[in-house]
């Protein structure tokens, strides 16, 4: 009663809002496809009548959405992101998609930017599933932030190329991994129907202000492509540039009850008082990490139709990150010089011993990495009785290097070289297998089946480096200080039956079973300590339910019941690793997930928009949680991977979109969502037992919300102005980290983001923007950009 009152409050509240965040003319995509069964599930196909409640992607790429399932769907098109979004980077094509959020801290974030979703936090990127044109994205070496950090790869796909980009929410195709227990997310990039070249540059920069210190953050970037058909031969070749200055996202800190009162260590100035996430005073004595990064992506993709009725896909990307971090001490002695190592006195309070000033403190890093994404996929339309589409893709970490100072080794000697480590995760990746049909035995009935192998392999290794940090290479006469390796490889197979009940009744019933291993685990300690870990088999069945009821032409009802078993991972299973600043505990026993997610939505056409409210649940049993704690007596993050017994979510969302509203040209979209998630049941605990049972789920906020709209108001002229909320949240399972607006907290938060773009003619299109107009200053652990202005030019032959 409590979610359906709910429900009932947000239809009266949002009344001019609909369900999918597509152009007018681009529904068939967005989650209300035509539903002409079988005819309509090809590539090619045409667009039939529009009905509601069915999901049917169509387009140039192979879908990961076989068949049409009845579960929640909402989706962008090109156009909607050229003229609404600020987006330098492939997620913030999500901002205003319904209960999502990316945790993006600035342009070009490659190692923190996760996806969220209704019950799945920004520390847990293993619960969501990426792809493009067909092609993992997601990277499920591992899970979350820590040691080692696993975010999609974003950087993969660039802005300009998106053709549209679709969400399904929940684990209801039996075609999908467990880890689409969240959300699945599908990339369609664009291909040429004749020959085009285009170029585009866009700017952006940050007045930022955090503890006192200021300072203006810039970024740039760049690109080029060209493409066209020559008979049955699409290609398109592209190359973009980006170089960014993110602001300072971490802080060196001492807890003011670390020190001592005395008259011991160098007496310093410029520490800035505060409270940390537990209401705890503390004081900020420098910046941590402020990356410069410098990024290249080369892609190469191809469609060639060898017959009327086979086509073949082709890609090649290639993308690389050379970072660089220099920290900054804002404590001075007293003739005014830097201080940045050693015994210290604040205030009267020394601070000595493991509470001195170390490397640990501030810590330089340079990265480099070179990470490549090939696939082949080939797939036949013959809109007959049967297709089917192998799919091959790979993900290669060519070369993935971080270098970072010792802690032994402060600044500014660090600068120079000394002692040191190189982090390698060359040869890690992925390889993903998969043969998939499509049976239409009538005209009532279409069935999905297919099989899948998904083989991840991890190495990382940490080697001590003595002289030369900075340039040093590995020899096998280096020290190796620790290593993580090991292969998760998971066996599916699926089947998917789709059958009309009438002209009304849509019901889906699918299966998936999986086999999962984990293999060749070892996890080296140190130089003198290794433990290699025993194989591992399980087996899982996921049965997935839908149905859907069109009582009228401008309604639909549908309800989808879902299993999906998030497996455990290889940094998760054996990734004991130790850096500057932090420690992360492998646990080679951990369970998998088990998670059953149930929704039901009623969706509305209006006419001229689209309205859809949803109640949903979800219960996982053994929720794969990695738990950090800070620890001052080693001034280290300690992280420890467990399982948590049970988490309840239940929640309600509406959603919905809204074409000529008012006056003509102008659109308007938003939707509401409320999730209550809470721990119910763990065994385990952070500081005394009994203290993560009633607390919320990390990182869900209670109520997100997005609001925005866009006015046409000339041909060539537009204008977006829009508004994400989010509620708090916490980041902790004892929810012990009650101050969010602080480094290591997470607060809630309300921006507005503007748009005014100009399409000069049509090869010429100007825009100016600003994200965050309102200058709030909020925080994930990090803090999220300030007020950032933005400006790009595009050219298109």
């Amino acid at each position: 009663m409590r979610m359906n009152r709910l429900a009932l409050a947000l239809a009266l509240g949002f009344p001019l809002l609909g369900a999918a965040h597509a152009s007018p003319t681009d529904t068939a995509a967005a989650g209300l496809a035509p539903d002409a069964l079988p005819a309509d599930t090809g590539a090619d196909a045409g667009t039939p009548a529009r009905s509601l409640g069915i999901v049917t992607i169509r387009g140039q790429a192979p879908t990961v959405f076989p068949g049409q399932v009845p579960a929640t769907m909402d989706g962008i098109d090109r156009v909607h992101i050229e003229q609404t979004l600020n987006a330098s980077d492939a997620e913030d094509a999500l901002k205003y998609l319904p209960g999502l959020l990316v945790r993006k801290r600035y342009v070009g974030d490659y190692n923190h930017a996760i996806l969220s979703s209704r019950a799945s936090g920004t520390g847990n990127s293993a619960r969501s599933a990426v792809y493009a044109d067909g092609l993992l994205l997601s990277n499920y070496l591992g899970n979350g932030v820590g040691g080692l950090s696993f975010p999609p790869r974003w950087g993969l796909v660039s802005p300009g190329e998106i053709e549209r980009v679709d969400v399904m929410y929940g684990p209801f195709s039996a075609a999908a991994p467990g880890n689409s227990v969240g959300a699945v997310v599908a990339y369609t990039t664009r291909l040429p129907e004749k020959f085009e070249a285009g170029a585009h540059y866009g700017i952006s920069t940050q007045p930022n202000d955090q503890y006192g210190h200021t300072g203006t953050y810039d970024a740039w970037e760049a690109g080029a492509s060209v493409g066209g058909r020559a008979g049955a031969l699409a290609w398109r070749l592209s190359l973009d540039h980006t170089e960014s200055h993110g602001q300072p996202l971490t802080f060196a800190t001492r807890l003011v009850s670390a020190g001592v009162a005395g008259n011991a260590g160098t007496v310093v100035t410029g520490a800035v008082p505060g409270q940390n996430n537990q209401g705890k005073d503390w004081l900020q004595i420098g910046s941590g990490t402020e990356y410069q990064t410098q990024q290249d992506q080369f892609k190469a993709r191809a469609r060639w139709a060898i017959t009327p009725t086979l086509d073949a896909h082709a890609v090649l990307a290639l993308w690389t990150n050379q970072s660089s971090n220099t920290p900054r001490t804002w404590l001075r002695d007293a003739a005014g010089n830097p201080v940045w190592s050693g015994a210290v006195n604040i205030g009267g309070l020394a601070f000595t011993g493991s509470q001195a000033l170390s490397g640990a403190d501030f810590a330089m890093t340079r990265e480099d990495l070179l990470h490549r994404l090939g696939g082949l996929i080939l797939k036949s339309h013959t809109q007959g009785t049967f297709d089917w589409e192998a799919t091959l893709g790979q993900m290669a970490y060519v070369q993935d290097r971080k270098r970072q100072n010792a802690a032994g080794n402060p600044l500014p000697l660090a600068a120079s070289g000394g002692a040191g480590t190189l982090a390698q995760g060359d040869g890690s990746g992925w390889v993903n297998v998969g043969l998939k049909g499509t049976w239409r035995p009538d005209a009532q009935q279409v069935i999905d089946l297919g099989v899948q192998q998904d083989d991840y392999r991890l190495r990382y290794r940490t080697f001590t480096l003595a002289s030369d940090w900075l340039g040093e290479h590995v020899s096998a006469q280096t020290p190796l200080a620790s290593q993580v390796q090991g292969r998760t490889v998971l066996r599916s197979v699926f089947v998917q039956d789709v059958l009309r009940l009438g002209e009304a009744w849509r019901l889906v019933a699918g299966l998936r079973g999986e086999q999962w291993q984990a293999v060749d685990g070892r996890t080296d300690f140190s130089a003198a300590s290794a433990q290699a870990w025993p194989t591992r088999t399980q087996r899982f069945a996921s049965p997935k339910l839908a149905l859907s009821w069109q009582p009228a032409a401008e309604w639909v009802l549908k309800g989808a019941l879902g299993r999906a078993v998030r497996m455990p991972t290889v940094s998760e299973l054996y990734g004991a690793t130790s850096t500057t600043n932090s420690t992360v505990i492998n646990e080679p026993g951990l369970r998998p997930e088990r998670s059953w997610t149930s929704e039901l939505s009623a969706e509305r056409d209006l006419g001229t928009g689209l309205l859809r409210a949803t109640l949903f649940t979800e219960n996982t049993r053994d929720a794969i949680y990695s738990q950090t704690v800070y620890d001052a007596t080693v001034n280290k993050n300690i992280s420890r991977v467990q399982n948590v017994g049970r988490i309840h979510t239940q929640g309600a969302e509406i959603a919905g979109q809204m074409d000529d509203l008012l006056v003509a040209g102008f659109d308007l979209l938003g939707s509401v969502t409320w999730a209550d998630s809470v721990i119910r049941e763990n065994g385990g605990f952070v500081s005394a037992a009994g203290d993560t049972l009633g607390k919320r789920q990390p990182n869900i906020p209670l109520w997100r919300a997005a609001l925005q709209g866009n006015w046409r108001f000339t041909p060539g002229w537009n204008a977006s102005l829009g508004a994400r909320y989010s509620g708090r949240q916490y980041r902790t399972l004892n929810n012990s980290d009650v101050h969010g607006d602080t480094y290591m907290g997470v607060s809630p938060f309300l921006t507005v983001d503007a748009r005014v773009r100009w399409q000069i003619n049509r090869q010429w299109a100007a825009a100016l923007g600003v994200d965050n107009l309102n200058n709030n200053a909020y925080w994930n652990f990090h803090p999220y950009p300030q007020r950032t202005w933005t400006a790009d030019v595009k050219f298109n032959l």
